[in-house]
């Protein structure tokens, strides 16, 4: 089975471990790993000076594992992760959870019902 995986982060450092399950999970079968970073338009970029820092560590993991960190800015962070989700045929997304608990706000509740025939690692 071909499997294109996508590993959804943010400009964490902690999200290393995200990108090394979707990397496992990318090996398993043929196909690619994306791992994408969406910015809400609202949102500052980065906070802080760490926060470039820690963009920075990302992309240099996701260089080493030989896949490609993308980061996109959007009024529709949900939109934007299922629009590249289509576009590069992903069937399998890695997420941290969501703290959410109030499922008509969580995070990971929403973006599964918005790609229902896709596999989630969470």
């Amino acid at each position: 089975m071909h499997k294109n995986v996508l590993v959804c982060v943010t400009q964490q450092k902690t999200c290393e471990k995200l990108i090394q399950q979707g990397a496992e999970l990318s090996k398993e079968q043929t196909g690619s790993l994306y791992v994408l970073h969406v910015v809400n338009e609202n949102d500052k970029f980065l906070y802080n000076f760490s926060d470039g820092d820690a963009l920075e560590y990302l992309f240099k993991i996701t260089k080493n594992i030989g896949a490609e960190l993308t980061v996109k800015r959007s009024k529709d962070v949900i939109r934007t992760i299922v629009d590249y989700a289509d576009e590069m045929n992903i069937t399998h997304i890695v997420l941290g959870s969501s703290r959410e608990k109030d499922p008509s706000n969580n995070f990971v509740i929403k973006l599964q019902k918005r790609l229902p025939d896709r596999t989630f690692v969470l």
